[in-house]
Parts: C-alpha cells; sequence; structure tokens
C-alpha cells in the first residue's frame, strides 16, 4: 500500500512556528513517526513538503500518475482558500484525509472552512502531532474498505 503525505505552506517551520499551537515537534519527526506506523500498518509513506502552490499541484499529479492508494494532506493556511489544490485532489480516485495538529474550529473564523471539505473523505484536528497517525488509520482503514 502506497500512502502520500503532503504538508503545505509553513509546515517545514513545525518545531520553531507557534509552539503554544503547534507544538515543539519537528516536521521530520513527524514523518517519521507516520513512516514507522505504515511501517506496522503494511503501508509505505512518501512524505513530501513545499510553500509552492504549484508544486504541491505537480505533487498531487504525479500522485495520480503512480497509483498511490490513499493521500494525507495538511495543506495549511492554503486548506482555506486554494481551489487550485482543491481540483488538483479531485482528480484523485483514493481516499484523502486532511489532517491539521491544531483544532482549526476553535481557532480564527476563516479556519474554520476548508474548501477541500466536498471532496475528501474525513478531517482529523486538534491532536497535535498524533493527528497525523489517526489519519494514517483512516486512510489504511479506508483504502482496506475500498472507499474513496
Amino acid at each position: 500500500m502506497k500512502i502520500l503525505m503532503l504538508h503545505g505552506i509553513n509546515l517545514n517551520m513545525f518545531g520553531k512556528r507557534d509552539p503554544a499551537q503547534y507544538g515543539t515537534v519537528t516536521l521530520d519527526e513527524i514523518n517519521a513517526r507516520v513512516s514507522a506506523l505504515g511501517h506496522e500498518l503494511g503501508a509505505e509513506v512518501e512524505a513530501f513538503q513545499t510553500n509552492h502552490e504549484g508544486a504541491m499541484c505537480e505533487r498531487i499529479h504525479q500522485a495520480y500518475a503512480d497509483g498511490v492508494d490513499a493521500v494525507l494532506i495538511n495543506a495549511g493556511a492554503w486548506t482555506h482558500y486554494s481551489y487550485g489544490i482543491r481540483d488538483a485532489l479531485a482528480i484523485l480516485p483514493c481516499p484523502i484525509i486532511e489532517v491539521h495538529m491544531s483544532n482549526i474550529h476553535a481557532r480564527e473564523a476563516f479556519r474554520h472552512v476548508s474548501v477541500f471539505a466536498e471532496i475528501i473523505r474525513g478531517q482529523i484536528c486538534g491532536f497535535g502531532a498524533d493527528s497525523y497517525l489517526l489519519a494514517l488509520r483512516a486512510a489504511v482503514s479506508a483504502v482496506h474498505a475500498g472507499q474513496k
């Protein structure tokens, strides 16, 4: 099982950026935890991070060509306004799980809206780095159940 984990804008700054909101865990630490859990669950997890919207869309297009089984995405602020990333994700025939470390529904009003909501399998937020682990479990479960 191949799962692609996408990290969007500013997420390379985990561990430095707003530790009160995101904690001190780094993106490399998150990637290692998710990869280890993926191994336990029989999934190969590839991580990709970019601060460039076009690069994110191109990586999603590559995921389609590669036939990935599921996608985890924390697009950061792009979640709330990037119709380009939304449209790229809509091409994928696999389950897509949106993930956020903070509870976006308990934050600023603009963060309450996800432009991806209509095309994703589900959203997990508010559990810090564990949000990623929960999202991976949800993705593996969806793949096994044959769900989009």
